[in-house]
């Protein structure tokens, strides 16, 4: 959920959700519902025409309440439905003309989207995708994908589909490839997430192996909790040593 600043109302003053915000401002209200944004992305998806925000004339960036609320459809869009940006600036440049647009998913089915969206919060459309769906939703070519399948970077599964969740590691690796670092940059990463992988499959392996079905969802839950902490420890510690490198 957006956070929403308080402010006055009803006193003829502008009240904080009129106020203009910076792109820091915006990266924290986005942040709750989608922890993995960056600035870097959020002016991506300016420089795709996804968001225009009004630009000072020092030429900074000053969002608004629409503008925030644009970027969160937009993120949920590809977040719950895997949709190449194409897709989704037809979809709200249509609802913006007052049209109402069926939204096609990855598998071939359509959801009806209005204006106001109401897709979840987590929720996958699907639970493996095919490699023409990867392909659309990451916006990669064929021979991106296979490089990063020579270093192990995405992995398809034995009948050739991929999980949902490569979707956001194919997109990451291509947003990191425009920084100039490539599939073999990142092997080292890959070994890290399997090494971590294996820790936390150590801890729920006692639970996972019990009769009780209440016991190895508690097992799925855990493994869950514990991969996010384990990311934010990784997050932590990059951010630690790179504070001792750049000062």
């Amino acid at each position: 959920m957006l956070r929403t600043p308080t402010g006055g109302a009803g006193n003829g003053t502008a009240t904080a959700d009129d106020r203009p915000m910076s792109i820091g401002t915006v990266l924290v209200q986005l942040r709750d519902e989608f922890p993995e944004v960056t600035i870097s992305k959020i002016r991506f998806l300016e420089a795709e025409g996804l968001v225009e925000p009004q630009r000072t004339p020092s030429g900074y960036r000053k969002f608004r309440r629409g503008d925030v609320e644009r970027l969160a459809q937009v993120l949920r869009m590809q977040r719950d439905h895997y949709l190449p940006l194409k897709v989704i600036r037809e979809h709200l440049e249509a609802v913006a003309r007052g049209e109402q647009t069926a939204l096609p998913s990855p598998d071939g089915e359509r959801d009806l989207i209005d204006g106001s969206w109401t897709g979840g919060q987590g929720r996958a459309t699907v639970a493996r995708i095919g490699r023409t769906e990867l392909l659309a939703a990451a916006e990669v070519t064929e021979s991106d994908l296979d490089v990063w399948e020579s270093y192990g970077l995405v992995v398809p599964a034995a009948d050739g589909g991929y999980d949902a969740e490569t979707v956001t590691i194919a997109r990451l690796v291509a947003d990191l490839g425009r920084f100039g670092l490539e599939p073999r940059h990142l092997r080292a990463m890959r070994a890290a997430a399997d090494r971590e992988a294996g820790l936390i499959e150590q801890v729920v392996a006692p639970l996972r192996r019990h009769r009780n079905p209440q016991t190895r969802a508690h097992a799925e839950a855990t493994a869950k909790e514990l991969a996010e902490l384990s990311v934010r420890l990784h997050s932590a510690l990059v951010q630690t040593a790179l504070q001792v490198r750049l000062h």
